[in-house]
């Protein structure tokens, strides 16, 4: 299992050369967050990614920098901001998406024919344990 798990790590980790402009874990996770749900405020983005205002904030405002994050007024509430991911934003999370999948399937025409079942009967089955523990996984982007 250990082994599994380093592989799968190593897999993970090679991403991050696939990215032209790499961004941290916490802003990356931040802006997959934007993604899945557009016009949050800065509270419910701090529940997403498990973290607190202050701290968000601060990740906000150096996506903000970077052009990645738009700030505007909330239609709810006059103190309150919306947080949306700018076209930039957009455009570097779908270049990332397709480089990363690029990489997959490059990495998945290498594996044998009854590797690739078994990876795919091995991912099925860990989306349907995710599944019956409450917590489904998010495979489709």
């Amino acid at each position: 299992m250990s082994d599994l798990a380093r592989l799968l790590e190593s897999v993970v980790e090679s991403e991050r050369d696939v990215s032209p402009r790499p961004l941290s874990v916490s802003q990356l996770r931040a802006v997959v967050a934007l993604d899945r749900h557009d016009g949050v405020n800065l509270r419910q983005l701090a529940e997403q990614l498990g973290s607190t205002p202050p701290l968000v904030s601060r990740l906000c405002d150096r996506l903000e920098a970077v052009g990645f994050l738009e700030r505007l007024p909330s239609a709810r509430s006059r103190r309150e901001l919306t947080l949306r991911l700018s076209d930039r934003g957009r455009a570097y999370l779908q270049d990332l998406r397709a480089r990363r999948r690029d990489r997959l399937e490059a990495l998945l025409t290498k594996m044998s024919p009854g590797g690739r079942a078994a990876l795919a009967a091995g991912l099925k089955e860990y989306r349907a344990l995710a599944a019956a523990a409450g917590d489904p996984p998010d495979l489709h982007h």
